[in-house]
């Protein structure tokens, strides 16, 4: 649908909604620009408070994959009218200005619907140099791939509705996802990094195949590399997964080889949509082992995952 809306025509805008991008991006000055990005969703853990953090670092993520500062938040609350438990609310608020408060970002504001179903997120504002912004395109070809979370909140996120999730996974999905990004971006931000963006909805995968349409090249994705988040390949197995992994398989799937002999459970979770995932960040071959170690010196857990190819057939080869 976004194909068919116009083009913005703005010399300002200098990333709008039509190149998939995390954020848009708006040039105030020469040096000088702001980041804007929206997001919320309904509950994906039981507590109230760690759903605010999990919403908040979701909603910032956006701002550090482009390279930028977050500043100032409005908070988007839906909540049922006739609650007689507004504790809840008070919790998620809280667990989300938690979050924004060691982001440095102040919440000046928001705004609430009477709504059934709980949903709660925050539009964020960020700075940024405009000529130091990070896109999905920029990639080139002999670049390493750096990821600096792991995966799989998406099963464990649908075993735990199902009632079939470990408190050892739940609790290691949840502090991966209260995580912010913050600290990996500035890591990288002392590298000259080429392409960047953030692992959430679309998957590991679908977040990959932006950045190589984007950046006309291809990329190979080692997934032994890939860090997974405890029990997710048992959860996979025994068929938790969600609505949305499906549809990134239908959407994507054609644009993904894989090598024989990797398992289905472990393709699924290449293509599980993660809530508040790690940035997946393309760098020159030489800043790679410098910028891993000062991430993993920052307890930052990244691993080099893949390296991009000129464009070929298939857009990624899992191996």
């Amino acid at each position: 649908m976004l194909s068919k809306l116009p083009k913005q025509t703005d010399p300002n805008v200098l990333i709008g909604f039509d190149t998939a991008d995390d954020a848009g991006v708006y040039r105030l000055t020469d040096d000088l620009a702001l980041v804007q990005t929206v997001d919320f969703f309904t509950p994906i853990v039981d507590d109230p408070y760690t759903f605010g953090q999990i919403a908040a670092a979701n909603s910032l993520s956006d701002v550090y994959a482009m390279g930028g500062r977050p500043i100032s938040a409005l908070s988007i609350v839906g909540f049922p009218n006739k609650a007689e438990r507004l504790d809840i609310l008070e919790q998620i608020l809280q667990g989300g200005l938690a979050k924004m408060q060691e982001g440095n970002c102040a919440v000046i504001g928001g705004h609430s619907i009477g709504d059934d179903e709980i949903k709660f997120g925050y539009a964020v504002t960020g700075l940024v140099n405009p000529q130091r912004v990070w896109a999905n395109a920029g990639a080139r070809p002999g670049d390493r791939l750096v990821l600096t979370k792991r995966i799989g909140t998406g099963i464990i996120s649908t075993a735990l509705k199902e009632g079939a999730a470990s408190e050892t996974a739940v609790n290691a999905a949840a502090e991966s996802m209260a995580t912010l990004n913050r600290v990996a971006c500035e890591v990288a931000q002392g590298f000259p990094v080429h392409a960047a963006t953030d692992i959430t909805g679309f998957g590991l995968l679908g977040h990959a195949r932006e950045m190589a349409v984007a950046g006309k090249v291809s990329l190979v994705i080692d997934h032994t590399k890939i860090e997974l988040l405890p029990e997710a390949v048992e959860y996979s197995r025994r068929g938790f997964l969600p609505g949305g992994l499906k549809r990134n398989i239908e959407f994507i799937g054609g644009c993904v080889e894989f090598v024989a002999g990797i398992a289905e459970e472990v393709q699924n979770l290449l293509f599980d949509p993660q809530t508040s995932g790690g940035l997946l960040v393309a760098v020159a071959a030489a800043d790679a082992p410098r910028l891993l170690a000062g991430l993993r010196e920052r307890g930052v857990p990244a691993q080099e995952i893949g390296e991009v190819l000129p464009k070929t057939k298939s857009l990624i080869l899992v191996r």
